[in-house]
C-alpha cells in the first residue's frame, strides 16, 4: 500500500491541470475525485451554465492549487484550468497563423472587447477594409479573426479581423481576375454608394457602377435603386488591368427601350406621362419605364405666358402631351402639352377681321410699340408708327401707359406666325389727306418750332403737321448752327417752297418770307407821292429799282429750285448762294 500511494503522488503535482472525476454534485459545490488521498471541492459557478449539464461520474479537467489545504482537503479549480488550457489552445493559433473564433461583448475606447475564450481586444482599425463608423452595431456579432499580438504573462491579446479579409480577398481577387472581361456578367454586392455611383465588390476586386449605368430611365441618385450590401448582376463594360479599374453596368441587361421608340410613339400621338425632372426651360415626362420626353415651356400653353415650367407642372403630375418630334438616335422625344387643347389662334381671323375695332390693356412697352392684350393669350402690337399720324413718337410712353385700356383698329392678322398688328392712329383721318386743299405752294404760313435738328428745324402747322425749315431757309445769312438761331416753342413765320402730300412733307422758308416783307416795304416806299425830286432822290430811286428787281429775281428762283427733302433744300439754297455771288459788286 505504501508503494502504490508512493507512485501516485509522483503523478500530481501542484499548478498542472489534472483529470478528475465528478462524485457529487450539490447546489453550490461540486465533489471531483483526483485520484488522491482525499476529493476535492469546487464552487458550481465555475462550471459552463452553472454545472446544468453535469452528472455523477463525467470526468473533468481541474487544476490542483495544492494538494491539502488547512483541513487535509485538495484544493482544486475549474476556471484556471479552463483558462489554462485556452492560453494554450490561443497560444497555438498564435504560433501556427490559424483563425480563431470570438464574440464581441463590449465596445470600448480605439475598438472591440472580444470573447475568445478570455477577452481580447479587437482595434478598430482592425475590423474591417475599411473604417466602421458605428462599432456599437458589431456588438453580439461571431467574428472570425486573427492573433496579431499575445502576451501571457500580461495576459494581453490583440485581434485583427482585416488581416483575415485580406487574405480573403487576395485569393477571391486572383480568381475574379480571371474572369475579368468586357461583356461578362458577374455576381456582385454593393460596398459603398456616392453620388455618381454605386461601388460593387466582385470578389476581392470593386467595380464602379455609374449612375448613367444603372437603368434605361432617370436616376437622381444611386440610393433609388439599391442599397449598401444589396446583391446584383452587373455587366463588365471595360477593365484596365494596369490600374485595376472596372467599369460596371446593369441596365445593358435589359433591352433598350428606345430600340423601337419611333414605331410606339409616332409624331401626333397622344398620351399620358408622368412629370419626372423640372428644368428652367421645360418638363422631362416619363412616357414608359426609361423614356422620357421634354415639355418645352413654350408648349405647356396656348394662353399662359410661362415664366418657370414649375408654374404649369409640379413632379409627380401626370400629364397628358402630344407627340412633336422622335430623334431615337439621340434619345430625345419632344412633346407638347397645349396641342392637346383647342388653339385661339385658328379662329382669330374670325373674331378679329381687319378693319374691325378692338379694346385691350396696354400689356407691354417696348421700343418699337406697344402690345395690346386683347384676350388671355392674344396680344396685338401697335406699331410705334402707327400711333400719330403728326406727332415724332420717339417711344410709346409719350402716348400710351401701361396698364391702359385704349382701342385700337385691326390692321393685319397672321395666323401662322401668331401676329395681330393694331393701329392707334387709324382711328382718326389723316390731315394728310387734306393738305392740298389747306395748304399751297407759296403761302404764307405761321407755326411752332417742335424740334431743332442739325439739318433744320420742324415746324408744328396747322393740324398738326410738321413742315421743314431747312437750314439753308433759315435766313439770308449762312447759318452754322440752326440752334443760333430758332429754339424750341419760338412763333415763326415761313413761306412754303415745296409740297408733297403723298410722302407727307412740307418745305418752309423763313428766308423767302424774310425777302416778300422786304420787297413789299420797298414797293410802300415807292409808291409814296414826292415833291420836286432832287439829284439825290433820284440816284436813291435808282438804286431801290435795282434791289426790287434783284428781290423778284431771287424769290422766283427759290421757288423753281425748292428740293422736296432736307438734302435737294441745301442743294437749292447753295444754288441760289452761288448765283448771288457771281454777279457783278455794283448789281449785289
Amino acid at each position: 500500500m505504501a508503494d502504490i500511494y508512493e507512485e501516485s503522488m509522483r503523478h500530481i503535482r501542484e499548478g498542472e491541470i489534472i483529470r478528475g472525476t465528478i462524485m457529487q454534485i450539490d447546489k453550490d459545490m461540486v465533489l471531483v475525485d483526483i485520484g488522491f488521498k482525499s476529493e476535492g471541492l469546487i464552487p458550481i459557478e465555475e462550471f459552463p451554465n452553472h454545472g446544468r449539464y453535469l452528472s455523477v461520474g463525467e470526468e473533468v479537467d481541474v487544476y490542483l492549487e495544492a494538494t491539502e489545504d488547512s483541513e487535509g482537503q485538495v484544493v482544486l479549480s475549474k476556471e484556471k484550468a479552463n483558462k489554462i488550457k485556452i492560453w494554450e489552445t490561443l497560444t497555438t493559433a498564435f504560433d501556427q497563423n490559424q483563425d480563431v473564433e470570438g464574440t464581441v461583448v463590449a465596445r470600448i475606447k480605439g475598438g472591440l472587447t472580444v470573447d475568445v475564450g478570455l477577452k481580447a481586444f479587437l482595434p478598430g482599425s482592425q475590423v474591417d477594409l475599411r473604417p466602421v463608423r458605428n462599432l456599437d452595431k458589431m456588438i453580439g456579432e461571431k467574428l472570425r479573426m486573427k492573433i496579431i499580438k499575445l502576451n501571457r504573462k500580461r495576459g494581453n491579446i490583440v485581434l485583427s479581423r482585416r488581416v483575415l479579409l485580406e487574405e480573403e480577398r487576395q485569393i477571391a481577387k486572383t480568381e475574379t481576375l480571371k474572369k475579368l472581361t468586357p461583356g461578362a456578367v458577374m455576381d456582385g454586392q454593393v460596398k459603398n454608394l456616392t453620388d455618381y455611383g454605386a461601388f460593387v465588390d466582385l470578389g476581392g476586386i470593386d467595380g464602379l457602377l455609374h449612375i448613367t449605368d444603372m437603368s434605361w430611365g432617370r436616376v437622381s441618385h444611386p440610393s433609388e435603386l439599391v442599397n449598401v450590401g444589396d446583391r446584383l448582376k452587373v455587366m463588365v463594360l471595360n477593365f484596365d488591368p494596369k490600374t485595376e479599374r472596372v467599369s460596371l453596368g446593369h441596365k445593358q441587361l435589359m433591352p433598350d427601350p428606345w430600340t423601337n421608340v419611333a414605331q410606339k410613339f409616332p409624331e401626333g400621338t397622344r398620351l399620358r406621362g408622368k412629370v419626372v425632372s423640372i428644368a428652367n426651360y421645360g418638363a422631362f415626362i416619363e412616357i414608359e419605364p426609361g423614356v422620357e420626353g421634354l415639355v418645352h415651356m413654350s408648349e405647356m400653353s396656348w394662353t399662359k405666358r410661362v415664366r418657370h415650367p414649375s408654374k404649369i407642372v409640379n413632379i409627380g403630375d401626370n400629364v397628358e402631351c402630344q407627340v412633336l418630334r422622335v430623334e431615337p438616335e439621340k434619345k430625345r422625344i419632344s412633346l407638347g402639352m397645349k396641342q392637346v387643347e383647342p388653339n385661339p389662334w385658328d379662329t382669330v381671323e374670325v373674331k378679329y377681321p381687319v378693319g374691325s375695332l378692338v379694346e385691350g390693356k396696354v400689356r407691354n412697352l417696348t421700343d418699337f410699340g406697344a402690345f395690346l392684350a386683347l384676350e388671355e393669350g392674344i396680344d396685338g402690337l401697335i406699331h410705334i408708327s402707327d400711333m400719330s399720324w403728326t406727332q415724332r413718337v420717339k417711344h410709346p410712353s409719350e402716348i400710351l401707359k401701361k396698364g391702359q385700356r385704349v382701342q385700337a383698329q385691326v390692321l393685319s392678322v397672321d395666323k401662322e406666325s401668331e401676329r395681330l398688328s393694331l393701329g392707334l392712329k387709324q382711328l382718326d383721318p389723316d390731315p394728310w389727306d387734306q393738305v392740298a386743299s389747306h395748304y399751297v405752294v407759296g403761302q404764307t404760313v405761321d407755326g411752332e418750332v417742335a424740334k431743332i435738328t442739325k439739318f433744320g428745324a420742324f415746324v408744328t402747322l396747322r393740324d398738326g403737321i410738321e413742315g421743314l425749315v431747312h437750314v439753308s431757309e433759315m435766313s439770308r445769312t449762312k447759318v452754322a448752327n440752326p440752334e443760333d438761331v430758332l429754339a424750341v416753342g419760338d412763333r415763326v413765320k415761313a413761306k412754303i417752297i415745296k409740297l408733297d402730300a403723298e410722302n407727307k412733307k412740307i418745305a418752309l422758308s423763313i428766308r423767302a418770307y424774310m425777302e416778300d416783307e422786304e420787297i413789299v416795304d420797298l414797293s410802300e416806299v415807292l409808291s409814296r407821292p414826292e415833291a420836286e425830286p432832287t439829284i439825290g432822290d433820284v440816284l436813291d430811286k435808282e438804286n431801290r429799282e435795282a434791289l426790287a428787281d434783284l428781290a423778284q429775281r431771287t424769290a422766283a428762283s427759290a421757288e423753281q429750285a425748292a428740293p422736296a427733302s432736307p438734302g435737294g433744300e441745301e442743294t437749292a439754297a447753295a444754288e441760289v448762294s452761288e448765283e448771288s455771288e457771281a454777279k457783278p459788286e455794283e448789281e449785289r
